[in-house]
């Protein structure tokens, strides 16, 4: 039981983030910079450039704040546009097989919760490792009815 982090911990994509921010604010302030130097646009074109960037921006952002949370009464799955929240119980199991685009976790509703805060796009090892740790703690806190195992 050594082997497991101090909850809270949090769980998220760092490299991707950073890939996804960086691009999102590098966008919005070269189509700002667009806007601002082409002498031909009136002020409405121009403001129309910057929501244009400032949308892509925000859609980055989205994709950037996923994550998966573990503290000391379970955990919280942020996703591009939901967050759920488990008790350590409800997750039967953590799995991040080759080719997942993301970890899965098996749900005591008999459903698989998507959790992109642990995926191996970038840096594949940081996922395997990150999902490995998420199993271990599930596996260490999850309270099951014994009489679900038998028969």
């Amino acid at each position: 039981m050594s082997d497991l982090p101090t909850l809270p911990v949090t769980f998220r994509p760092g490299r991707t983030r950073a890939v996804l921010l960086g691009a999102g604010v590098a966008i919005f302030v070269v189509i700002s910079a667009v806007a601002m130097l082409l002498e031909q646009l009136g002020p409405g074109e121009r403001l129309s450039f910057i929501l244009t960037g400032a949308v892509i921006l925000w859609v980055l952002a989205r994709l950037a704040r996923v994550k998966v949370v573990a503290d000391d009464s379970g955990v919280t799955v942020v996703n591009i546009a939901s967050r759920r929240r488990l008790a350590w119980a409800e997750i039967l199991r953590v799995n991040l097989r080759v080719g997942d685009p993301w970890v899965f976790l098996d749900l005591s509703d008999g459903t698989s919760l998507p959790a992109l805060g642990i995926q191996p796009g970038i840096a594949r090892e940081r996922a395997v490792a990150d999902a490995r740790t998420l199993r271990m703690l599930v596996e260490a806190r999850s309270i099951r009815d014994p009489e679900q195992h038998q028969g």
